[in-house]
């Protein structure tokens, strides 16, 4: 065929042919040849080539669409990885919602618990806190919150302080740098401070608790005085625990010692004047009438004080264990808090022995 070759120009945008360039193209190859049958010829192998154009342009269409489909599933893959992840994370929140909220009833329980054993031991006669008052003015027995929390913050504080006297015992025996050891005497001091704090919240809640003792073993009370220990007998325990000490320490000791005796001293003779005030007090008038409802009620103003007394003791307390932290080398009060820490857990120990030796039979 001596024509031009027929040519298939697709579209560059869509991909097909256009009709309109193709007209044009085949108008030019019936002006070049005359003949109808070479005419002919070359429709059909334009319809043909067409035919193979336009199935190759279907294809190529298809192909970018499935691309296309393929890119567009990644995101969502990615959607739906992070949903996952959001579900799987709002699980593990309502599983720590679920535990805390367990761990509050379990504190709940065992708060009421307390209460509970609280009452049962102040109706055997053995709380001191009120019983009697409770029958016989009209209060109502319930059991004071203040103490039974005060109770459950000194057990936390006694387990804290039976960590704290093995760490000073092994912080001691390893040899450790002043530094290190200075930070363990710190927290030693800072955690006798917070017993005097709770102290003084208990004693606002009732203070004849906190006088008596009844927090504590029955040797520790033994020993008491006014709600915790006496600072000059105490220093008297700690002393021969220090050697050597210099002379300028011993000075410094006694003086300490002299001090505390006299605010003892001062604060023992308040006690005894407010015991007779008191006493003098819910006397007044005539006994054996009956009636002895303002005296009371006029005595329980004065014993207000009782709280200010507490207060004093533990500060007295406070002021001694900070003079000997002043005056002892750090190593020598680390010393002196684990002696006192064991002193304390001895006469617990002999509160457990006493009341379970072996008796005689009745």
């Amino acid at each position: 065929m001596n024509s031009p070759s027929t040519q298939f120009v697709p579209s560059r945008r869509m991909g097909i042919y256009e009709p309109i360039h193709q007209i044009g193209m085949w108008g030019e190859n019936f002006k070049s040849n005359g003949n109808p049958n070479t005419s002919a010829s070359v429709i059909v192998e334009v319809d043909n080539k067409l035919e193979n154009e336009s199935e190759t342009a279907s294809y190529e269409m298809l192909a970018p669409s499935n691309k296309h489909d393929q890119e567009a599933t990644k995101p969502i893959d990615k959607i739906q990885r992070r949903l996952a992840q959001n579900r799987e994370a709002a699980r593990k929140s309502r599983l720590r919602k679920k535990a805390y909220v367990q761990q509050l009833e379990n504190s709940r329980l065992k708060l009421i618990q307390l209460e509970q054993e609280l009452e049962r031991t102040r109706q055997q006669g053995l709380y001191m806190g009120g019983g009697l008052e409770g029958g016989h003015l009209g209060f109502s027995g319930a059991v004071n919150s203040g103490i039974a929390a005060f109770e459950m913050e000194y057990g936390h504080w006694m387990e804290e302080q039976n960590r704290q006297i093995c760490e000073l015992r092994t912080a001691l025996n390893a040899h450790i740098s002043d530094i290190e050891l200075r930070i363990l005497v710190e927290s030693g001091m800072s955690h006798y401070f917070e017993l005097f704090r709770m102290k003084s919240t208990a004693a606002k809640a009732d203070v004849f608790y906190v006088m008596s003792g009844m927090w504590k073993t029955s040797a520790e009370r033994f020993f008491s005085w006014i709600g915790g220990f006496r600072p000059s007998e105490l220093l008297k325990v700690l002393l021969p625990q220090l050697d050597p000490l210099t002379e300028q320490q011993i000075f410094e000791v006694c003086n300490l010692k002299q001090s505390c005796q006299q605010a003892e001293d001062a604060l023992s003779q308040g006690m005894e004047k407010l015991q007779e005030i008191v006493s003098a007090t819910i006397a007044a008038g005539q006994l054996g009438e009956g009636s002895y409802i303002p005296q009371v009620a006029t005595a329980v103003g004065k014993l207000e004080a009782l709280v200010s007394f507490v207060n004093q003791a533990d500060h007295l307390r406070q002021e001694t264990l900070q003079q000997m932290s002043r005056i002892l080398t750090t190593r020598q009060a680390a010393r002196c808090l684990l002696a006192l820490g064991e002193y304390c857990q001895r006469l617990r120990a002999l509160s457990t022995l006493w009341a379970t030796r072996p008796r005689e039979p009745a």
